[in-house]
């Protein structure tokens, strides 16, 4: 129970997988007439058992109440545990995946947008890039009786983000990525003074072809700079 409210529930912390929280999603696109929500599925650890029991209760809690003021006293049956063991199989009779081993499964969704918050402040919300499959969170949740389909569905409220982890999906992070590389190696090396121009040779000279004996290089006729020309008529020294 959370807030006094017998059909809410406020998590422990939890990891979060297949998390559409920034956008809405069609969870079947071919099932007819079904609309786009913000979804999540929260992970979480069996060690936890506090908050098992509460989403225990709550189910528990919106199902009576649906027998008393939707079905007129009936008890209709679960078409499907909202709650799921990751260490089984999901409905279909597949394995969960690994992330899911040692936790309890649960899929929150809702067609308003949730609040997603860190949970160190409330009045600064959470930019897209920062919310993401694989990051830990305190989620607050309700159970209600829908329209149709299940009796009792579980509705997602708001998200507070606890700390980052390592991405579920969509490629590694950018943390994880740069740890393998020399960013030393991409660096421009620092301007230090001295010598302005490749080491080529000798500076060139103030005024464009007054290259002088002093300088290292080549004079026109391809010799060393230093050793005198010859004239080549003559054949005497220039």
């Amino acid at each position: 129970m959370y807030q006094n409210n017998p059909y809410r529930v406020a998590t422990k912390e939890v990891r979060l997988s297949y998390a559409h929280l920034n956008e809405m999603y069609y969870a079947n696109p071919q099932s007819p007439g079904q609309k786009p929500k913000y979804s999540v599925t929260l992970l979480i650890p069996k060690s936890d058992t506090e908050t098992k029991k509460e989403i225990d209760n709550a189910i528990k809690a919106a199902y009576e109440k649906g027998v008393k003021e939707k079905w007129k006293g009936a008890r209709p049956q679960m078409n499907s545990p909202l709650i799921h063991d990751g260490d089984g199989l999901r409905t279909n009779g597949t394995p969960f995946g690994p992330e899911c081993k040692g936790h309890w499964v649960i899929t929150a969704s809702t067609s308003r947008k949730p609040g997603l918050y860190p949970i160190t402040n409330i009045n600064t919300p959470l930019q897209p890039e920062e919310v993401y499959s694989g990051m830990y969170a305190v989620v607050t949740m309700s159970f209600y009786n829908p329209v149709q389909g299940n009796p009792v569905a579980c509705s997602l409220d708001n998200v507070f983000k606890t700390r980052d982890g390592e991405p579920l999906s969509g490629g590694p992070s950018g943390q994880a990525d740069i740890a393998g590389l020399d960013v030393s190696a991409y660096l421009t090396p620092p301007d230090i003074g001295g010598v302005a121009t490749p080491g080529y040779g000798g500076a060139m000279p103030a005024t464009p072809g007054q290259m002088t004996q002093q300088n290292v290089g080549y004079n026109p006729a391809g010799q060393p700079i230093g050793t005198p020309q010859i004239n080549p008529i003559t054949g005497l020294p220039m």
